[in-house]
């Protein structure tokens, strides 16, 4: 794939690390991403991944942008509260680059539609707030055989993780957190609070994370590190990183169905 003189010149930062090169870089320009949530660490994995190239975009949210929400989400502005997120953000990556491809769809992820909507891509990278449709998630993730990055935040504790629950031996979401939780039945950051540039941090990370995972096999960048959870506590600050077993009996990848 041959890069137009004005890609080469905005991507030149990128191509000129061998860890990437110019390999990398025209990988990127050729995937799909579908981004879950556009919310505090969707916000930011937008914009980190636009800014890397990523040549097509799928959007999903079904949630409409308030007051709170700029505090953290920060493609957003006064003029769009009451506009539904995905629109929003749809708006934001058409004036950041026009040479993007997206599609927006307002939209609440579920087991039914989970499918039909991350069908196409090459990652899927989700920041939504609730166990129910992370794990339909991950579920359509490995039927389709799509890499997962995951990105969670609670309070001043950030997990980020690359799944590859399609490939024999590798562990999904669902290893991680097991069945229990597929009701909708987390707290919210509107009852625990959440400090916005914390946010912005664990959004950077899954993008950094995403783009390991999209050039697996072309860039020496491409260590996805499946099934392997990194936890970042924003007080100390610290971050450590821990294994996730592939669970045999898993409905979501292991044969428990």
């Amino acid at each position: 794939m041959t890069l137009a003189p004005d890609r080469l010149d905005r991507f030149a930062r990128h191509i000129v690390l061998p860890d990437v090169g110019g390999a990398g870089q025209a990988k990127l320009v050729r995937s799909h991403v579908v981004l879950v949530g556009l919310g505090g660490i969707g916000s930011p994995a937008l914009q980190y991944l636009a800014g890397a190239g990523i040549g097509r975009f799928t959007l999903i949210d079904d949630d409409v942008i308030e007051a709170s929400n700029l505090q953290r989400q920060t493609i957003f502005t006064p003029a769009a509260i009451g506009r539904p997120k995905a629109e929003v953000a749809a708006e934001w990556l058409q004036a950041f680059d026009p040479a993007i491809n997206f599609e927006a769809r307002v939209a609440r992820i579920d087991r039914g539609n989970a499918a039909e909507l991350i069908a196409g891509a090459d990652l899927v990278l989700d920041g939504c707030d609730n166990f129910a449709t992370r794990l339909a998630v991950s579920d359509a993730c490995v039927a389709a055989g799509i890499p997962l990055t995951s990105a969670a935040l609670g309070r001043f504790q950030g997990q980020v993780a690359n799944f590859a629950g399609h490939r024999e031996g590798h562990s999904c979401y669902r290893c991680f957190v097991g069945d229990a939780f597929d009701a909708e039945d987390c707290d919210s950051c509107a009852d625990l609070g959440v400090l916005g540039a914390m946010v912005g941090m664990i959004g950077a990370f899954g993008a950094m994370h995403a783009l390991r995972a999209l050039l697996e096999g072309v860039a020496s960048l491409g260590d996805p590190q499946w099934g392997q959870l990194h936890v970042f506590d924003g007080l100390k600050p610290s971050l450590r990183a821990m294994r996730i077993a592939k669970d045999p009996e898993c409905r979501g990848c292991g044969g428990g169905q």
